[in-house]
């Protein structure tokens, strides 16, 4: 892992980072983003954020999360650019599955063995990639190996659910916006707490698919969270939640 930039803000730390190239994936290194509380020092839970889809590591909404989680939960927060997003470059692959799931949005047509294609091949790479990072951050003086958590809602948890499944160092998450048709097999095999976030009006998931993703997830402790409004419209409220939701299951 190399750090290339290190500002503070608001009384959390941002350091850009490049992870090394991962095997199979598009080479050249992941870039990523680390917020800590300015000034941390010593280990504590760090919270990984799995940005929505067309988005990166800085868009606003996830920098938004990742202060609170730092300056007010005392986590260290970070984030990477998917395939094909951010400072990423576009596969043909990539190119070609994000073509056929915008051809069946313009017909009209049913999406959700377009969503759940695009999504198996962004987590064919993005898994190994944050099985890496972790690896790396748990390295880190200021993060330590202390349990870690996931936030990640629609791509998030498109590419979230296949990560959590196979990381048993993940102890907590929060997901949603998502649909079964694009992880079931891997949702059986959480055992971890979720909390699960539904919005009722979705426009882009199904609300039937959603909940049936809820139902598959293999958790025992698992709580769903559904708001009205479309995609775009989960209620400020539910990132408290979110902070009290972690400080029960990682500590702070």
């Amino acid at each position: 892992m190399q750090f290339t930039s290190r500002t503070s803000t608001d009384g959390v730390t941002e350091r850009l980072f490049t992870l090394p190239g991962v095997s199979g994936t598009d080479g050249g290194g992941v870039p990523g983003v680390l917020w800590t509380p300015e000034g941390a020092t010593g280990p504590r839970p760090l919270i990984l954020v799995g940005h929505g889809g067309g988005r990166h590591k800085k868009a606003p909404g996830v920098v938004a999360r990742a202060h609170r989680f730092a300056r007010e939960g005392g986590y260290a927060v970070a984030a990477l650019d998917a395939p094909g997003h951010g400072d990423r470059p576009r596969s043909p692959q990539l190119d070609a599955a994000v073509g056929e799931l915008r051809n069946r949005m313009q017909s009209g047509g049913d999406v959700s063995a377009a969503v759940a294609a695009l999504h198996e091949l962004l987590a064919g790479q993005s898994v190994p990639e944050w099985r890496t990072a972790l690896d790396a951050l748990h390295r880190l003086p200021d993060v330590g190996e202390r349990p870690a958590g996931y936030w990640g809602v629609s791509l998030g948890c498109g590419l979230g659910v296949p990560f959590v499944a196979a990381e048993p160092r993940v102890r907590a998450a929060v997901l949603g916006l998502n649909g079964a048709e694009t992880s079931a097999e891997a949702a059986a095999r959480i055992t971890v707490p979720v909390e699960f976030l539904v919005q009722w009006d979705d426009e882009r998931v199904p609300r039937e698919a959603a909940l049936a993703l809820f139902d598959t997830l293999g958790s025992p402790d698992k709580t769903l969270h559904a708001n009205p409004g479309g995609h775009g419209d989960v209620p400020a409220f539910e990132l408290d939640s979110a902070l009290r939701f972690f400080a029960r299951h990682l500590g702070g």
